[in-house]
């Protein structure tokens, strides 16, 4: 007979304060107390990836997963925590498309970081009461999480990492116009905000939309490691893992509401314009 693992309440602490997948999974309880957490290998890798940003392995990072996988918690909400409660003084910018969006994931964020559980985990990272907006709040030793959304003012800012999470929506990924002032703000205001050229990273969350969207433009200018997680396999494989995202999650009735040029790129992780031939 096996039994559960018994830890220690300052064991259970230490497991949270140094692997982000454990991290990822009781924030999400913290925050959605209601919800049920689906765990998935995806998300030990997701978090891997994640912690290769801060510790500097990785500067350039772009992450393409399916909606509903946890990719924005993961990356924007409990991310941002985690890099401020390992150094207080880490600056860091989020954008999203919208501001609604920004914001949601920001007080999303400060929630977190107001809570006791987050403050014995982290107790050297304390919110600054100086400065508490949702959009823009700050700890004591100067670090910040800054909210913006796609084409935002960031004059005078600057940022140790970047999170741009989703920066177009799925029904404006066929206008040229939309397209090319998402991919211009990016390259004419969002780059220029890196503290260090060089040790500064970056790190894109969002569904591949289009050939011309910003992952492939990105790619076409720099190296880019790249973690991309198909819901729905396009072809056999060697080594499959079914469920990798949790069954059922991407059934027939799902695939049936997704406008087939959105689905292309949401599920498959392929650019939905090559990949339906435009």
């Amino acid at each position: 007979m096996s039994s559960a693992i018994q830890f220690t309440f300052e064991e259970y602490q230490a497991v949270l304060r140094n692997d982000f997948a454990s991290f990822i999974e009781r924030t999400f309880h913290e925050l959605n107390p209601q919800a049920n957490f689906v765990p998935g290998q995806y998300i030990d890798l997701l978090a891997a990836t994640l912690e290769k940003c801060r510790t500097g392995q990785t500067k350039r990072q772009i992450i393409n997963l399916p909606p509903r996988t946890l990719k924005s918690h993961a990356a924007t909400v409990a991310y941002p925590a985690w890099l401020l409660g390992h150094d207080p003084s880490k600056q860091i910018i989020c954008a999203s498309y919208g501001q609604d969006l920004a914001d949601k994931h920001a007080r999303d964020c400060r929630t977190l970081m107001s809570s006791a559980f987050y403050l014995g985990l982290f107790p050297r990272t304390v919110l600054s009461p100086e400065k508490l907006s949702v959009n823009d709040f700050m700890t004591i030793a100067q670090g910040f999480r800054m909210a913006t959304s796609v084409g935002g003012v960031l004059t005078g800012r600057g940022a140790d990492i970047i999170i741009l999470d989703d920066p177009m929506k799925p029904e404006d990924a066929l206008s040229e116009t939309r397209r090319r002032a998402s991919n211009d703000w990016y390259f004419n205001t969002l780059l220029s905000r890196l503290n260090s050229k060089e040790n500064g990273v970056i790190i894109i969350v969002m569904q591949r939309l289009h050939q011309e969207d910003l992952v492939g433009e990105v790619m076409e200018r720099e190296h880019w490691d790249v973690l991309s997680l198909p819901a729905i396999a396009l072809d056999d494989e060697c080594y499959r893992y079914e469920g990798l995202f949790g069954g059922g999650s991407f059934g027939h009735r799902s695939r049936r509401i997704l406008r087939r040029y959105i689905r292309s790129g949401q599920l498959f992780r392929e650019n939905a314009a090559a990949t339906l031939g435009l």
